[in-house]
């Protein structure tokens, strides 16, 4: 199985002069826990809901006129939709990532969650709880 049969295709984008109210407010609108910022289609970055309240909200910023340019990702993990699934759970592990952009010649095309690989009947539910065993603990046995 590859990663194109699991993600979500319908991806919702910020450019870096997003403001984070904006952010929050197509999270909210899409039901949403994460945004790719990109800059003419290329992804620059990369803003998590936890990422506003931990960068912004905790640090007093002012959501309505910090860019989402001052506290994304810029490390940005990604895969692309022809590759397999278990390699893109790997991935996820060893990143402690719950999401992945899927990238196809620097565009995004697509989101691989936790929750796309849980709906998944393919996947094999054993080596998800590991991965989010991995990725809720600081340091994971198994992956060293």
């Amino acid at each position: 199985m590859r990663v194109k049969d699991c993600m979500c295709s319908e991806v919702v984008q910020a450019t870096p002069d997003t403001t984070l109210s904006e952010i929050a407010k197509l999270m909210d609108a899409n039901k949403v826990g994460c945004v790719p910022v990109c800059n003419n289609n290329v992804v620059v970055g990369f803003v998590t809901d936890r990422d506003i309240i931990t960068r912004c909200v905790a640090n007093n910023k002012n959501c309505s006129t910090t860019k989402v340019s001052d506290i994304m990702n810029t490390n940005v993990v990604k895969t692309t939709p022809d590759t397999d699934i278990c390699s893109a759970i790997e991935v996820m592990r060893n990143n402690q990532i719950r999401r992945l952009p899927v990238v196809e010649g620097n565009k995004v095309v697509g989101m691989l969650s936790l929750g796309d690989l849980a709906q998944n009947q393919d996947v094999n539910p054993e080596n998800l709880g590991h991965t989010l065993e991995c990725i809720c603990e600081d340091s994971c046995d198994h992956c060293q």
